[in-house]
């Protein structure tokens, strides 16, 4: 039989299987992204239905298949019900844990994409700042995770570091004054620039310890749909349906 192991993680996703089972992705502090099956998930007295569901998180105990892991225990720590109780967090919600199960990776070190979903929930439950400004706070740290943020430090087209008021999509970056003249770019407000470099240099604990003006939060906003448009050709499905209840 298969080592059992202890993983700590938050369920992103579930699938109905067959009459009473469930495929779950999990995202994992000590194995990344992984796919597990919850058998008699649905089944109304299993005590792993609650833990079979999107927002769980706490400890999963699995073992390995040929081409899954099979969850034999579960001891979840947070449900997030407050969140699961606002239709509008809901929709969020349900938007962040799909990014992170987009980017994770199996067997990847995947703790500070877990520790930003987490703490971006627990934020949302608080309700400290608007929802717009969570999931631009958000979207901007899952790049940088990623490694492909925008350079908001130096020119992108001269390297220098001073003078920089510009924004531009071209060079994906910030470019200074006389660079500006040349090769353009949008100016922005100095609030903005020092907001997206906070965010880039700030350890996922701190980033929720900041409130906006409308104008600047309007100005990060926008330049992060017309980035993420020219850049990401990924469309997801939440967000569709996150902007359609907006409205």
């Amino acid at each position: 039989m298969s080592e059992r192991l202890l993983v700590e993680g938050m369920v992103l996703s579930a699938m109905p299987i067959g009459e009473y089972d469930k495929r779950i992705m999990i995202l994992t502090r000590e194995r990344g992204l992984i796919s597990a099956f919850i058998r008699g998930a649905r089944r109304p007295n299993s005590p792993n239905l609650a833990a079979a569901n999107p927002f769980a998180y706490g400890t999963f105990e699995i073992y390995e298949g040929r081409s899954s892991y099979t969850v034999s225990k579960t001891d979840i720590k947070e449900y997030f019900r407050e969140l699961t109780q606002d239709l509008e967090m809901v929709y969020y919600g349900f938007y962040f844990l799909e990014i992170a199960e987009y980017y994770a990776q199996e067997n990847m070190d995947e703790r500070q994409r877990l520790k930003l979903l987490y703490l971006t929930l627990k934020v949302m439950e608080k309700k400290v700042l608007s929802l717009s400004l969570i999931k631009f706070i958000y979207e901007f740290k899952t790049l940088v995770i990623n490694g492909e943020y925008p350079n908001v430090y130096t020119c992108q087209v001269c390297g220098k570091k001073e003078d920089l008021h510009a924004f531009s999509m071209k060079h994906r970056g910030l470019v200074c004054d006389s660079c500006r003249e040349k090769e353009g770019g949008e100016v922005l407000q100095s609030s903005s620039i020092y907001t997206m470099q906070y965010i880039v240099s700030t350890p996922v604990e701190k980033l929720y310890t900041f409130k906006l003006s409308e104008g600047v939060q309007s100005e990060l906003i926008e330049l992060m749909r017309i980035y993420r448009k020219r850049y990401f050709t990924h469309v997801f499905k939440s967000e569709e349906f996150l902007e359609k209840s907006m409205w």
